[in-house]
């Protein structure tokens, strides 16, 4: 993001799902490989997007901390007035809201993110973990949108398994109904891209995207996944 900031470019919207440090309640159990903290034993450990990634280990006074860094240097590269989205789970809602306000964005509300009956449930006696959320708001004041809106404040998108590249992948469909709100050929900025379902939804919206990610393996999934979707000649260019 440095680079951004180096470059001058300023981006449109800052949609991004880093990771949650949240698999578990003690030090113990978040220092533990993320597929043993969110994936279920069984055949499920060997699907191909089940790969580990990095980043997930922080305890939670850390964790808000790098946090409220990393969303100060994004907030450099957003324009002013442009979106910001951020997705966190409920053990991190409360962490995460003070942090975006602490890296300088205006927090606006919460768009709860109901993953549908299908969603993973613990066990009998517990309420379904059904939702994830996205805090959302501006870098500075918010001016009324010219191309739509008012968005809905709930989105309903059940994840579908097969169509995961990541542990821990955001539905391209849900990712659709986020960009929407990002003015027409805007640039979108993720900075934990992992496997790029928040650039597949923005470029098939026609937004241009930056995306950022520091483990290979991910990387170079996404970096596929987004140039199948160039025109032909720029794919043999690219």
């Amino acid at each position: 993001m440095q680079i951004l900031q180096h470059l001058g470019l300023q981006v449109d919207a800052l949609i991004t799902d880093p990771p949650y440090s949240s698999g578990g309640m003690v030090r113990g159990d978040r220092m533990q490989s993320t597929s043993a903290k969110y994936v279920q034993s069984g055949p499920a450990l060997a699907a191909a997007h089940n790969v580990d990634f990095s980043g997930d280990n922080r305890d939670q006074r850390s964790w808000a901390f790098w946090v409220s860094c990393w969303v100060s240097i994004a907030r450099q590269t957003l324009r002013t007035g442009g979106y910001a989205m951020v997705f966190t789970d409920w053990r991190q809602l409360p962490a995460l809201t003070d942090a975006f306000q602490a890296g300088g964005l205006v927090w606006r509300g919460l768009v709860p993110w109901d993953k549908t009956e299908a969603s993973r449930a613990p066990h009998k006696g517990y309420f379904r973990h059904q939702c994830e959320y996205v805090v959302w708001g501006s870098n500075g004041p918010l001016a009324i949108a010219e191309h739509g809106g008012p968005w809905p404040g709930v989105v309903r998108e059940r994840v579908d398994h097969r169509k995961k590249l990541h542990m821990t992948g955001k539905p391209v469909e849900l990712m659709h109904k986020l960009v929407q709100a990002v003015p027409p050929g805007g640039v979108i900025l993720d900075p934990f891209m992992g496997s790029a379902s928040t650039g597949v939804a923005a470029v098939q919206a026609g937004y241009r995207f930056i995306g950022i990610e520091q483990d290979r393996h991910y990387f170079d999934v996404a970096a596929a996944r987004l140039q199948a979707l160039l025109p032909e000649d720029r794919q043999a260019a690219a």
